[in-house]
């Protein structure tokens, strides 16, 4: 299993100091953590189709925003739809659509493994759990509402255990002890089989975050953004777990 860093960042290609083979330089990709698996696969294959070498920076949806309105410019970014919406000022067009992710619930191996399958189902184990653990970033912000409207908010003041990314939620529970209770995207539960995924929330409970990439205006995203809107990159982002 591949060891899961807090604000990991992840390089496919050259430093961006260097040029790809044919003197072009690297594409600048900043994306949403949540959509990593699919993106990676994704930019793998454009790399190994095209020869262009890709800079890849993940980020939480906040971190994002926050580095989108400091000035930072990609050549294409990948995240929320809400957040593309929010920039389209900043952006050379409109955003392609990628699709959704969900909500899953995950303990650690030998822990209580409740089975989650209604409003009460989800009281009663949080109630029961020694400790709720999810992030601040798109997920942890649709489960706040949701234990807001299920009326646990009080209950969550104490029991929760909140992390900037995803990865630092699976890193806790990995590490972690007792009867601790974990949510966060499925696509990144996934990607960490040492954990037991109990599943996603079931339909009434889900929030789906949808996700897009746009290039920004000087054009050098142009190509790999034309990619993932084709047919070898679909697969790829299906494959991860990224709902059409």
């Amino acid at each position: 299993m591949r060891r899961l860093v807090p604000g990991r960042r992840l390089l496919l290609g050259l430093s961006p100091l260097l040029l790809a083979a044919g003197g072009e330089p690297a594409i600048r990709l900043l994306s949403a953590g949540a959509v990593e698996p699919g993106i990676a696969a994704a930019v793998a294959a454009f790399r190994a189709q095209t020869g262009r070498a890709v800079q890849i920076a993940y980020a939480t949806a906040p971190q994002l925003r926050e580095r989108m309105l400091a000035g930072e410019r990609p050549d294409l970014l990948v995240a929320p739809a809400a957040l593309l919406d929010s920039l389209g000022d900043r952006l050379a067009g409109p955003a392609l659509p990628l699709g959704r992710v969900g909500i899953g619930v995950v303990v650690r191996r030998g822990a209580p493994a409740p089975a989650i399958r209604d409003a009460a189902t989800l009281r009663a184990a949080v109630e029961s759990a020694d400790a709720v653990v999810f992030n601040r970033a798109s997920t942890g912000l649709a489960m706040e509402r949701l234990f807001a409207r299920l009326g646990l908010a009080a209950l969550l003041a104490e029991k929760a255990r909140r992390y900037a990314t995803g990865a630092e939620v699976m890193q806790h529970l990995l590490q972690g002890d007792g009867a601790e209770l974990g949510f966060g995207a499925t696509t990144e539960i996934a990607q960490v089989p040492a954990l037991q995924a109990l599943g996603p929330l079931p339909d009434a409970l889900q929030s789906y975050t949808a996700y897009g990439a746009a290039a920004l205006p000087d054009g050098a995203g142009e190509a790999l953004l034309q990619f993932l809107a084709g047919s070898e990159a679909r697969r790829a982002f299906t494959a991860s777990g990224i709902e059409p």
